[in-house]
């Protein structure tokens, strides 16, 4: 079982090379969020245990007030590298980083806090999801009561409808995209607004299973040609305000295997399935949309209606 999970793990990228976290070290909305909801959050003399902790450093922010963190990784090259990073930082000796699977560590003692930044798109290709709610039962067996609090609390996950060009210098390969939030260009045409399907509420139980059937109203007449899929990670809750910290992925685009005509008033019918952890593959593979009702039938049904 645990070399079958193994080999699984590196497939889905569990095992991704020491420059990818690096990279991520440079990420500053990443780095922001995830520094301002953790310092919110953990009180003064906090025991704090992360599930994944890469380089450590969402370990590291944690250390700032809490008296001790216990830092999980699985992959020996990220314990070692976490291990030395952590050495060179004020504070680093509050974490102990621990070789051991994600799926089978309990803490030696309750904690107040729980940091798991397993995160994908879509929440695809990692484990966040069977990682938590797998940590959530063993851990209630082991300390009946209270369970942590959970950085991030929840996960809000929205698809869109867009006209996608897949033209690279003439040459058209349509491919899964992944975009800056916020950033518009020529080549991506949204054709509706975003439709939520999914909220993810670690506090609640969660089904493994991510699936949607609905309808999109198109406001904009084109091809449609992929689905965006859009993922807002609500680090913290602030309660004063009434405000959220997040941290919000690059979007995906996945494009169909056909892309269909829209025009302005079609109704458009869009489903899929998927399992938390899953691969990109396994969404795409079970995406279908057609156009429900057409909105020139529509109206030419209104005309013959009213003549």
């Amino acid at each position: 079982m645990l070399i079958e999970r193994e080999a699984e793990s590196c497939y889905l990228g569990q095992f991704i090379p020491l420059q990818y976290h690096h990279n991520m070290l440079m990420d500053a909305n990443r780095m922001d969020n995830f520094k301002a909801a953790i310092q919110r959050q953990v009180f003064e003399g906090a025991k704090v245990l992360e599930l994944g902790g890469g380089t450590g450093v969402l370990s590291w922010f944690a250390a700032q007030a809490a008296s001790k963190v216990y830092c999980v990784e699985f992959n020996p090259d990220m314990v070692a590298e976490a291990r030395r990073l952590l050495a060179m930082n004020q504070y680093g000796d509050r974490v102990e980083v621990i070789h051991a699977d994600a799926f089978e560590y309990l803490p030696p003692e309750p904690v107040d806090f729980v940091i798991c930044e397993m995160i994908h798109v879509a929440m695809l290709r990692e484990k966040q999801v069977e990682v938590i709610e797998n940590f959530k039962r063993r851990y209630a067996e082991k300390f009946p009561g209270q369970m942590p609090v959970f950085i991030p609390e929840a996960v809000v996950m929205a698809v869109q409808p867009l006209q996608q060009r897949y033209d690279f210098s003439g040459y058209q390969a349509p491919i899964i995209q992944f975009q800056l939030p916020g950033a518009f260009t020529s080549d991506t045409i949204e054709l509706a607004q975003p439709a939520l399907y999914k909220i993810i509420d670690f506090t609640q139980p969660n089904d493994l299973l991510i699936e949607w059937d609905g309808q999109f109203t198109i406001e904009t007449a084109g091809q449609l040609s992929a689905l965006r899929f859009v993922t807002k990670n609500i680090l913290a809750i602030v309660m004063e305000n009434n405000s959220t910290i997040d941290w919000l992925n690059h979007y995906m685009a996945l494009p169909l295997a056909t892309p269909l005509s829209v025009a302005a008033g079609d109704v458009v019918q869009v489903s899929f399935q998927y399992r938390a952890g899953g691969s990109i593959e396994s969404l795409q593979n079970s995406m279908r949309v057609s156009v429900k009702a057409s909105a020139k039938l529509r109206s030419k049904h209104l005309s013959l209606a009213i003549g």
